[in-house]
């Protein structure tokens, strides 16, 4: 049985180009930093949890929920296969139970913070907004897109930032390892994005360098079903 299922819905990815050696402290054992066409990223993603359950059960006041996270991308050799995925550097949500279990058997690295979203959708554009607040000063993300789905073409930045499906965290001398599994993502086409984010109060000193950086790119993924598989310990 998967340890967690859930819909990832309407995902805001907002992707930064970045000079490794930001990330390398932050690397897991085992793993390695992926790059797209030479390029290093973190990414600011925020989305919805829709449907949530644990071991297959829902927990009261669970199910539905709001989460933003800062992420980047590494790969894993084993015999020949390699494992594209990422790592969490904070995970933001508004449910404390979500950030004991995530950090205690996960060894992420969760906090549990006021938040709030807004979906507003008309039949030919949409406004996604995911909000958390932190020391009494509310932090957004918010795009404008057309509503109108696209594929995602094979080899492109898109694919890159959203196709990973492993997620790697480091545990001391040990790297925790777990799929996620779902269907590849479709897309909308983003017009308009705002960014609003105190980067030293939500992450730390390594990367307020991102409050005066453009993003190299602005995603909103539709999203799917998905599952989080055990985890495995190397």
């Amino acid at each position: 049985m998967s340890f967690l299922r859930a819909e990832w819905r309407k995902l805001i990815m907002i992707n930064y180009e970045v000079n490794p050696g930001v990330l390398k402290p932050y690397l897991p054992l085992g793993t390695d930093l992926d790059f797209f066409e030479g390029k290093c990223y973190v990414s600011v993603v925020g989305f919805m949890f829709l449907n949530t359950r644990l071991l297959g059960v829902r927990v009261p006041f669970h199910v539905n929920f709001e989460e933003v996270n800062l992420r980047f991308y590494v790969k894993k050799e084993k015999e020949g296969e390699i494992k594209r995925g990422v790592v969490f550097i904070k995970e933001i949500v508004p449910k404390a139970a979500i950030t004991f279990v995530a950090n205690t058997i996960y060894n992420e690295n969760y906090q549990t913070l006021e938040m709030k979203h807004l979906w507003n959708l008309k039949k030919n554009k949409m406004n996604i907004t995911y909000k958390w607040k932190i020391n009494n000063e509310w932090n957004s993300i918010e795009v404008e897109a057309l509503n109108n789905l696209e594929k995602i073409e094979k080899k492109s930045e898109i694919e890159f930032i959203a196709e990973h499906y492993w997620g790697y965290s480091k545990n001391n001398n040990k790297t925790t390892e777990y799929e996620v599994k779902h269907p590849k993502w479709e897309f909308y086409p983003v017009i308009n994005h705002k960014i609003d984010v105190n980067f030293l109060e939500t992450y730390n000193k390594d990367f307020l360098f991102l409050r005066n950086q453009k993003p190299t790119s602005v995603f909103l993924l539709e999203g799917s079903e998905v599952s989080v598989e055990n985890k495995v310990k190397f």
